[in-house]
């Protein structure tokens, strides 16, 4: 099981819980939950004591009460995976949806929430449709999101833009005039943290959405024959390879990590004038650069639309949510659905995760958002992603760990011009 992207999600999320509200720490049941509805997740000192919270109140009125046990990232999947289906299977499990919830759902061993959701409309309707949408598969809803949305988002600095007399990207023959602007300037476009493989993958995810829409990578996904060929991923690809060639990322970015001393902190000094990273990127500026955030010189837009592509402008990329779904053979499988039909879009549940700095993904929640700090970027994250036709899961999430790790390996070695983008075309399509 992949977990890169909650590595990142994890520092970001304590940032936003020490600066946007902390909650009181909340304490989780042990491995064995009794004869309740047993509830598995991660440790986590932002999300844990809001599942806690969901658990405690969903515990005033049940006949069948419920318990938490978390458990440390790092072997997470493997206790899971060896779990389902035995005796102490979780009745309600944290997943990352997408191709991870597929791997359970193939084995039929998730619960479909479809029924349980036509019997609770206001339930179905509260969640964005775009991320609700990450937590089916083969049209069926076999998770709920259950804490913040963060989709890829540009960040720039304002300083850097104001004292070149330029605006931020519209369309993808913008972001390369603004290259060349910046290139001129002796100021690094673009930073990109080159030494971890899933910053560039943004570039592609974004790309080829652009260029070919949302279906080109449910192709890939779906494990379409041929859909790696597909001309519009050649293309994507191409993109990539071209912006890194023509000296966007800066001659050094093969060597540049992404933490407070790297990526980050060349956008923060204005040594670079871009990057594109998670919308966790906000938490993280705010906790190592603050004066940068405070100031109003941190600036944040849509990813631009590549003239005559076949994607839509409003659609988005990166980590919809994370899910909850329920254990199909357990013998608490009924009180395990009420439990999140009760729980995951209730004020309480919810006004908790705002109160952590999150943004859930619930229609109308720009309501709560706009009494909080920083509320001009929790409201501009969450326009993005209710206003979004698609929101595409980071691919490194949505495909098997052996096709993501092959992605990952030749994305980097694209970047880096040791293949082309035809030879990486021919190396995944081996893959699978």
């Amino acid at each position: 099981m992949r977990s890169s992207h909650w590595l990142r999600r994890a520092a970001a999320g304590l940032a936003a819980s020490a600066l946007l509200g902390p909650l009181a720490a909340c304490g989780a049941a042990g491995d064995e939950a009794g004869g309740g509805v047993r509830v598995w997740a991660l440790e986590d000192p932002q999300n844990a004591p809001i599942i806690q919270l969901g658990i405690d109140q969903f515990n005033q009125t049940a006949t069948t009460r419920a318990e938490l046990a978390t458990f440390p990232n790092a072997w997470y999947g493997l206790k899971l995976d060896s779990s389902l289906g035995a005796l102490n299977s979780p009745d309600v499990f944290f997943n990352w949806g997408g191709g991870n919830l597929a791997q359970f759902t193939a084995d039929n061993q998730v619960a479909d929430l479809d029924a349980a959701l036509a019997e609770n409309r206001a339930v179905a309707d509260a969640f964005l449709p775009s991320v609700l949408e990450v937590g089916k598969v083969g049209g069926k809803q076999y998770g709920l999101p259950m804490n913040g949305i963060q989709p890829v988002v540009l960040f720039y600095n304002k300083t850097v833009f104001t004292a070149a007399g330029v605006e931020p990207p519209k369309t993808y023959d913008d972001l390369l005039s603004l290259v060349d602007t910046f290139k001129d300037r002796d100021i690094i476009p673009i930073a990109l943290p080159g030494t971890q493989s899933w910053t560039l993958l943004m570039w592609l995810e974004y790309l080829l959405d652009r260029v070919g829409g949302p279906d080109k990578f449910a192709a890939i996904a779906a494990g379409k024959p041929g859909a790696w060929s597909d001309p519009a991923v050649l293309k994507a690809l191409t993109l990539c390879r071209e912006l890194a060639e023509s000296g966007a990322f800066g001659p050094e970015f093969a060597s540049i990590n992404y933490d407070s001393a790297g990526a980050p902190r060349l956008l923060a000094t204005g040594k670079a004038a871009m990057l594109l990273m998670g919308s966790w990127e906000y938490s993280s500026q705010l906790s190592n650069n603050p004066d940068f955030v405070t100031s109003g010189n941190l600036g944040f837009t849509a990813f631009p639309v590549v003239t005559g592509g076949a994607g839509q402008p409003d659609s988005v990329v990166g980590n919809p949510s994370n899910y909850f779904s329920v254990w199909a053979g357990g013998r608490h499988t009924d009180a395990a659905i009420e439990l999140l039909m009760k729980t995951l879009t209730s004020d309480a549940y919810t006004d908790a995760l705002v109160e952590s700095g999150q943004v859930p993904a619930i229609n109308g929640v720009d309501a709560k958002l706009a009494g909080t700090p920083n509320a001009e970027f929790s409201t501009f994250t969450y326009r993005l992603v209710e206003n979004a036709s698609s929101f595409t899961q980071s691919w490194d999430q949505a495909l098997s760990a052996e096709v993501s790790a092959a992605m990952l390996s030749n994305l980097t070695k694209l970047f880096l011009a040791q293949i082309t983008p035809e030879q990486y075309v021919t190396a995944m399509a081996a893959v699978g």
